[in-house]
This record gives C-alpha cells, sequence and structure tokens, in this order.
C-alpha cells in the first residue's frame, strides 16, 4: 500500500508540536488540525481565548522579548519532552493612517519584535531538540510581504525579513534533516484580519464584498481552517521532500494578497 494511502486522523499520532499565536485565529485553527490528527500540542500566546483548542497545553509568555521568548522555549520542552513540530504563527497588524509617515520608531521596533524576531528567537531556542528529532518548521508571513506600503510598511518590511531568514535557514538546516517552510496566507478572516480590515475598508470607503471581490477564487475570504490544512501537509510526511518553499494560499492572490 502506498504511504499516502493513510489514515490522516492519526498522522501525528506521537508527535509533539508547538504552536506560537496559538490562542486564536490561524495559530488556533492550526493546533486544533494538529490536535485531530493524534498530536500533543503546547500553544503560546499570552492567554487562552474561546476558540483556543480545549486539548491544547497552555505556555503563556511575552514573544516580544529574548528573554521571554527563551523562557517560553524552555518550559514548552519540559511540557512536551521534546518537540517534532514548530508553527511559528505569532503575528499582529496595525495600520497606522494616512501614511508610513505616520509610524512611530517604537511601532517599528514592536513590529519587527513580534512579526519577525520572535519566530527568530523561539526557533532558535528550540533549534537543538528540533535537530534529535529531524523535525519540520512552519513560518506564517504574509502574501503582502512585497506589496504592504504605506500605513503597514512596518509589518511587510517584518514579514519580509521573516520570509528571507526562513528562506536562509532553511538551507542550513536541510543536511541536518530538519525541514522548514513558509506559508504565506492571503485574506483570511481572523479576529486580528478583520480588525485590520475594518480600518482599510473604511479609510477606502469601500465594503467587505468589494475588498474581496478582487480574489480570483470565487471573490471570497478565505478561513483560518484553509491556512492549518496547508500547514498540516507541509509538517507531514507527505511532504519530505519540501524545504526551502513558500505556499501561498491566497485564493488566487499570490505575491499581491493582502489582510
Amino acid at each position: 500500500m502506498s504511504k499516502y494511502l493513510l489514515d490522516l486522523s492519526k498522522e501525528f499520532a506521537g508527535k509533539k508540536a508547538i504552536v506560537t499565536g496559538g490562542s486564536r485565529g490561524i495559530g488556533a485553527a492550526t493546533a486544533q488540525r494538529l490536535i485531530d490528527a493524534g498530536a500533543k500540542v503546547v500553544v503560546v500566546a499570552r492567554s487562552r481565548h474561546e476558540e483556543t483548542p480545549k486539548q491544547a497545553v497552555l505556555v503563556s509568555g511575552d514573544l516580544r522579548t529574548l528573554e521571554g521568548a527563551q523562557k517560553v522555549a524552555k518550559e514548552a520542552i519540559e511540557r512536551l519532552g521534546g518537540v517534532d513540530i514548530l508553527v511559528n504563527a505569532a503575528g499582529a497588524a496595525r495600520v497606522h493612517l494616512p501614511d508610513s509617515m505616520a509610524i512611530s520608531d517604537e511601532e517599528w521596533v514592536d513590529s519587527l519584535n513580534i512579526n519577525f524576531l520572535s519566530a527568530l528567537r523561539v526557533t532558535n531556542a528550540l533549534i537543538a531538540e528540533l535537530k534529535k528529532s529531524k523535525g519540520a518548521i512552519v513560518n506564517v508571513t504574509s502574501g503582502g510581504r512585497i506589496a504592504y506600503a504605506g500605513a503597514m510598511a512596518h509589518y511587510g518590511a517584518a514579514k519580509a525579513a521573516l520570509n528571507n531568514w526562513s528562506e536562509a535557514l532553511a538551507k542550513e538546516l536541510a543536511p541536518l534533516g530538519v525541514r522548514l517552510n513558509i506559508v504565506s496566507p492571503g485574506p483570511i478572516t481572523t479576529p486580528g484580519g478583520d480588525e485590520v480590515r475594518k480600518t482599510i475598508t473604511s479609510a477606502m470607503g469601500i465594503t467587505n464584498e468589494q475588498f474581496f471581490s478582487v480574489v480570483p477564487l470565487e471573490g471570497r475570504a478565505g478561513k483560518a481552517e484553509d491556512l492549518a490544512e496547508a500547514i498540516a501537509f507541509l509538517v507531514s510526511d507527505r511532504a519530505s521532500y519540501v524545504t526551502g518553499d513558500t505556499l501561498f494560499v491566497g485564493g488566487g492572490l499570490g505575491t499581491l494578497a493582502a489582510l
């Protein structure tokens, strides 16, 4: 029987996973997808939300600092006893109208910390364990990392940095059997994304329907579960020969996808 004809409900049985930003949105959906397939999952977030998977172990902390990221990684390893899968989904976007000149120095630093450096720091803190398990990493960037400008230039710059570093690290880890891939979301309905989108559509004087109308695939938004399924594939053995690649999940928008 082909190894691909498997029971996906047991695909991650015995696997240990860490999902940052796992309390809601894409992170929560990913954590639930891994749990449903048998994984033991730690979600990293400041607190639980209604959509946080009940079966997940919560490790709370602030990933905006090196000390916070290292503390979270240490506690997660202690709770799991190792790690096979790391999903860096933590992130936050804020709109500063009317343009990039309205973005303060503090906001630039904060965006780099949460949207780029948090993933770098957590990954570095867990890399020894991932080498042991020959694990898999997925970094969630943004379909708009090339296109963002103006009021969200700081977010786009941080995601571009995350993408560049991810591609470089993937090449370093490949000889060690550790795979790292990127998932780049387009217009996905999540609590954070919806809040940002509301600000954008209000400023543009358009409706949500008009905003999504540019999506080639039926002019509709995606769901967090769409991203979770893509991430599950990339961290699974089904993607055992895939590393250093970017999977765009944006209904056909590709690199021009936005929140």
